[in-house]
């Protein structure tokens, strides 16, 4: 995406292959094999032309959420030009899927100290909840927070919002992502089944977030740094079968399902 110098510019992408659509198939299949409910955070450029597919989601019962719409860096952008971005989004998505618009997970987790403004956009725009924060260092940031869902506080307004974090395993001295993206791919399913159940163990709830390229090993290459394009294809072949594992095993549910459970979020 927009992090990627060679395919930035939104002008190029709809002149290039999509695998969205056969790949969401894929993890839809998977979800109604295993009878789970997830959250698809879908950007607004993917619903605005891909509608069916968007509909097709919420049809199967799974929650639509906001991944914003051109996918850039909430770090990167002014308040103004979040809130233009994230109510563009919001409205196709829900003009695509007949749903309503919950939560909010950010493009590479960016909101980081400092952009804690963003939770009064979202209290504007009539979000329940956030799923943005990364607690562990990381490329893009990170932010130091609990892992386990709680409130989140410290917007300017003072506002709570009910977060839902991205999950970090301890190892030794390192707190350390699993669960989702590269992480899933690379890591054997040992260690993945190792961090669900520390934190189980905890009373904490798992949270597993993926992307349709991270199923195709048939992902058109394009041109990044070594490193970068190591965390973008590598284990693609083994998304599946680890999915399948982590559903077989263990219960899941939606973000909102998850925070509701917790209580910090009410039915709609």
């Amino acid at each position: 995406m927009v992090e990627i110098e060679a395919v930035e510019d939104p002008n190029l992408w709809p002149e290039l292959p999509s695998l969205v659509e056969r790949r969401t198939e894929e993890i839809l299949t998977i979800c109604q094999r295993a009878n789970v409910r997830g959250t698809f955070f879908v950007l607004g450029w993917v619903a605005e032309r891909y509608p069916a597919m968007v509909k097709q989601i919420a049809d199967a019962g799974h929650e639509l959420a906001t991944h914003s719409y051109w996918h850039r860096k909430v770090y990167s952008l002014t308040p103004e030009e979040f809130l233009k971005d994230m109510r563009r989004s919001i409205e196709v998505i829900e003009s695509s899927s007949g749903s309503r618009v919950r939560g909010f997970r950010a493009p590479s987790f960016s909101i980081t100290p400092g952009t804690e403004w963003a939770f009064d956009v979202l209290h504007e725009l009539g979000l329940d909840y956030d799923a943005s924060l990364f607690p562990a260092a990381r490329g893009h940031g990170g932010y130091g927070c609990p892992v386990q869902p709680h409130v989140f506080g410290e917007a300017p307004s003072g506002r709570p919002l009910p977060e839902l974090p991205m999950s970090i395993m301890s190892v030794g001295p390192k707190r350390v992502c699993f669960s989702g993206g590269g992480y899933l791919r690379l890591f054997p399913g040992w260690l993945i089944r190792r961090g669900v159940d520390q934190l189980a163990s905890q009373g904490i709830p798992t949270v597993v977030y993926l992307h349709p390229r991270d199923f195709a090993p048939d992902c058109p290459r394009v041109p990044m740094p070594l490193q970068r394009r190591f965390k973008c294809y590598v284990g693609a072949k083994s998304t599946a079968s680890k999915l399948n594992m982590l559903l077989d095993r263990y219960q899941w549910g939606t973000c909102s399902e998850v925070l509701q459970h917790s209580g910090l979020l009410e039915a709609a």
